[in-house]
């Protein structure tokens, strides 16, 4: 079995979006995953380390991709996909989960399969 994709979820503050993703994905065995927002205020902040660490990065709107572009600007970013998902729910809300999942899995799909050489 390959090794785990690493996977990295970010949003803004890292409160209720990216937190509820790593979560969900937490005992996922094809994936290793970790979240971090892109504010200073984020309860944990996306970091050096992190961005070195993912193999793939998914920001909740495009607003958080521009900003990673342009703080890491240095560094060779790993793909970073957008989800759309707006910042209308709370931790684990069935909705999100429903919404994030749905945003997420194809891309997972598709990201897996890349790596399996299909």
């Amino acid at each position: 079995m390959p090794d785990p994709l690493r996977v990295l979820f970010v949003c803004a503050m890292n409160q209720w979006r990216s937190p509820t993703a790593e979560a969900m994905y937490r005992h996922d065995t094809r994936l290793q995953v970790r979240s971090a927002g892109v504010r200073s205020e984020a309860r944990r902040r996306l970091s050096d380390s992190d961005v070195a660490w993912a193999d793939v990065i998914f920001v909740m709107e495009h607003k958080q991709k521009a900003r990673i572009q342009e703080q890491f600007r240095e560094v060779q970013l790993p793909p970073v996909m957008v989800l759309d998902v707006p910042d209308d729910y709370t931790y684990l809300d069935p909705e999100l989960q429903r919404l994030l999942q749905a945003s997420i899995e194809p891309e997972l799909q598709a990201l897996l399969e890349l790596r399996a050489g299909g």
